[in-house]
């Protein structure tokens, strides 16, 4: 059985319920967060709280918990749900937080705010060795979200609808297009490589700062490997010699197919295959307390 915790209790999934005025319910007012762990340690935890803070601040909601009391939250959260987690107790957690509840549907902010916290964590799953070997395909579509998204909000129907018509399409994700050049995709940052350099679109109020990107970014530099925050265009896109997408669940994945055409020679690319192997010894090293 699952474990949650919902304003200040930590319960059984099936007992958790959210009241239906809650403005998360009637109006998708609030924001979330996901924080891989690994080994029962929280990766990158103060990048993904920043990020959390920054989300709050862009809706204008207070930050209902301090870092350290968000700390102690989540990692009780991750303990309790331990026995779910497998051998390597590698965990996924889920926080939101919205506006709470108000007395009558009103567009405008209730005068007094009571926060609706909310936050689960369920086991990551293996690798699939298929990803691996074969990569994913992806199709390109017009993004039609709006002009914030560097806010992590939990108003995601444009991104359901693009995530769902990639699926009807055989692909595992929706790369955006917006005025010409290629943003990021339904639920994750793009990559692409052109003569062995990384490239990655640069941080925007029309993308999410993503955690895992910033992550590649870093290790990219550390082990010497030429790379550039650059604007690509749908024609580089199409032409790339890698794509790749990124986050925090799904790691760093090759998309070996766009719009039916083979990425490249059609199979996971040599400077993919070197960054994840960075990015793995990171992650051991997460499990180890030696990274955060």
């Amino acid at each position: 059985m699952s474990t949650v915790y919902l304003n200040g209790r930590f319960m059984p999934i099936e007992e958790a319920c959210v009241s239906v005025t809650d403005r998360g319910f009637l109006f998708g007012d609030g924001v979330y967060e996901v924080i891989p762990a690994y080994g029962g340690r929280l990766f990158r935890l103060p990048h993904h709280l920043q990020r959390l803070q920054d989300s709050l601040d862009g809706i204008k909601l207070s930050n209902p918990l301090s870092e350290l009391e968000w700390m102690e939250l989540l990692e009780n959260l991750l303990q309790k749900n331990q026995h779910r987690a497998g051998v390597n107790n590698d965990q996924s957690v889920y926080l939101q937080i919205t506006r709470g509840t108000s007395s009558k549907r009103d567009h405008n902010f209730p005068a007094e705010i009571h926060h609706t916290v909310y936050a689960c964590s369920n086991p990551i799953p293996e690798p699939d060795p298929t990803i691996e070997h074969n990569g994913v395909a992806a199709i390109t579509l017009d993004d039609i979200r709006w002009s914030w998204c560097n806010i992590k909000a939990i108003t995601l129907l444009p991104n359901v609808l693009l995530r769902q018509q990639a699926g009807e399409r055989g692909a595992a994700e929706a790369i955006l297009i917006r005025d010409g050049y290629a943003i990021e995709a339904s639920s994750s940052n793009i990559f692409i490589v052109r003569d062995g350099n990384i490239i990655t679109p640069p941080n925007s109020p029309v993308m999410l700062p993503g955690i895992t990107r910033d992550l590649v970014l870093e290790l990219a530099e550390q082990q010497g490997h030429a790379y550039r925050e650059d604007n690509i265009t749908e024609e580089a896109l199409h032409s790339a010699d890698e794509i790749w997408i990124t986050s925090s669940t799904r790691e760093i994945v090759p998309v070996t197919r766009l719009d039916d055409a083979p990425v490249g020679n059609g199979l996971p690319g040599p400077v993919w295959k070197t960054m994840l192997a960075h990015y793995r010894r990171y992650k051991d090293a997460v499990r180890l307390g030696n990274a955060g």
